[in-house]
């Protein structure tokens, strides 16, 4: 076995960059001080690194060298500096030393903790660089929440992960999910969670995001990460921001017919409770937590195995959240932080029925009792697709669990409510569809499989061999 390679200290970090006779580029920092090329001007040998050091903190300053913008702490406002300082950099400079120097811009914009601590605590950050003189440009983009009770403690982290974030763009981009790695070096997820990642430019053209954003869930960095249909990492306050949101979680081995009739239905439900009022947008979501993606023999995640579920679900135009939320209070909990509006849990009565098994609970104070309380603690509502219990045939729906004594009297108390909420607008097709049963066909060869899923997903399983899948010799 390989040893583990050495970790460097940010000022080592800082010190190599400086010495490395080809980077040459420009600190653009908004908000929270200059904390990231006060690394470089400490260290030494800053004169062979930093061409300009910038902090435009007056919006009408930053707006006349940006461009105008409706939020500063944005992702925009990021990409508009990053693009700005590095063609600044290239239109001065490419001509005296384009030859032998390979340009950066690194920038970031920061809304630390104010003085009463009531502000959203979080910024963007990102490098623009030539991997190599006369290069075209490549780009790693972060979303960073810090998580430190004082603001000089939030600056000092977010220097950190400044210096971990050039170090790695200029010295680990050929291995991406080592410099994913090396992004909290020098600090610890209680201090910086990095909830979103991105890689862009020639550099990065062989790597898959949806990738990284698993390997940020995976390393703990983050709780949770987004990506869409297309690809396309979404940082999730924005994605999820002043939205109703409709979740539904799953194994999806794969996305049958089942689960898309149970998130139509749902879609319905918000709309027949005039929950919308024009103006609203609806954020669909396919969740997998990260105990459903690791394989229970090898005790590990199978990376083929998630991009294959990725593209069944992209086939069917889904946006996918991973999550480390096993329980539903902490993925409402998560939620809740983005958005006022409406939040609705999609699932089948026999995972509803799974929520009030008391045996979940024995780890929380307050048992059952304390899970349904923070559970349903903001606007959040469970809707219930009916399940066909393929035992005794009988069909289960929100309101006819088989609960005894006080677990009935609770389940009428949240149905009386009105947050446990049953779909009625259903597919009676699809209460015959399991994906088990169509994962098992998929591996007997038994075609029967085609049926119980959307055509556009058993067309992206049969051209991959997902799941097992063998085409059959003639």
């Amino acid at each position: 076995m390989n040893p583990s390679p050495e970790v460097l200290g940010t000022h080592q970090k800082a010190l190599q960059v400086n010495l490395d006779p080809r980077r040459y580029g420009t600190f653009a920092e908004i908000g929270a001080g200059q904390e990231v090329v006060r690394w470089f001007f400490r260290v030494g040998g800053a004169a062979g690194t930093i061409s300009k050091s910038i902090s435009a903190y007056d919006m009408t300053v930053s707006d006349a060298i940006y461009g105008k913008c409706d939020r500063y702490v944005a992702r925009p406002r990021l990409q508009s500096m990053l693009d700005y300082e590095f063609r600044l950099n290239m239109d001065r400079l490419k001509d005296a030393r384009g030859d032998s120097t390979a340009f950066f811009a690194f920038a970031d914009t920061v809304s630390a903790r104010n003085f009463k601590g009531t502000n959203e605590q979080h910024g963007w950050m990102g490098v623009k660089f030539q991997a190599h003189p006369r290069d075209e440009a490549s780009q790693i983009t972060l979303h960073v929440r810090m998580l430190d009770n004082e603001n000089l403690l939030q600056q000092e982290a977010l220097g950190i992960v400044g210096v971990n974030l050039l170090h790695g763009a200029f010295f680990l981009s050929h291995e991406p999910e080592r410099l994913v790695e090396s992004l909290l070096d020098g600090l610890s997820t209680n201090r910086i969670e990095i909830d979103m990642v991105e890689f862009s430019g020639i550099e990065f053209r062989h790597v898959d995001n949806r990738l990284m954003s698993l390997k940020l869930v995976e390393l703990g960095l983050s709780k949770a990460a987004m990506f869409s249909a297309k690809g396309e990492v979404l940082q999730p306050s924005e994605a999820f921001y002043k939205r109703q949101v409709l979740v539904e979680r799953g194994s999806f081995r794969p996305i049958c017919t089942v689960n898309l009739d149970m998130m139509e239905s749902a879609l319905d439900k918000l709309k027949s409770e005039s929950v919308l009022d024009g103006s609203d947008e609806v954020v669909e979501v396919m969740e997998i937590t990260m105990s459903n993606l690791v394989d229970p023999e090898k005790k590990s995640i199978d990376h083929r195995d998630f991009l294959a579920r990725a593209d069944m679900l992209a086939a069917c135009g889904k946006t996918v959240l991973v999550s480390d939320f096993s329980e539903y209070f902490r993925l409402g909990a998560y939620l809740s932080r983005w958005t006022t509006k409406r939040i609705a849990l999609v699932m089948g009565a026999k995972s509803l029925l799974q929520l009030f098994d008391e045996s979940f609970y024995q780890n929380l104070d307050g048992g059952i009792l304390e899970s349904f309380g923070r559970l349903f603690k903001h606007d959040l509502h469970l809707y219930i697709y009916p399940w066909k219990d393929p035992e005794s045939v009988e069909l289960r729906t929100a309101a006819n669990l088989p609960l005894q004594g006080g677990l009935a009297t609770l389940h009428k108390y949240l149905m009386d409510r009105g947050v446990i909420v049953p779909l009625d607008h259903y597919d009676p097709a699809c209460l015959e569809v399991y994906s088990r049963e169509a994962l098992a066909k998929i591996a007997k060869g038994d075609d029967s499989w085609i049926q119980m899923v959307p055509p556009q997903v058993a067309e992206v399983i049969q051209k991959n061999g997902y799941l097992g899948y063998r085409k059959k010799t003639p």
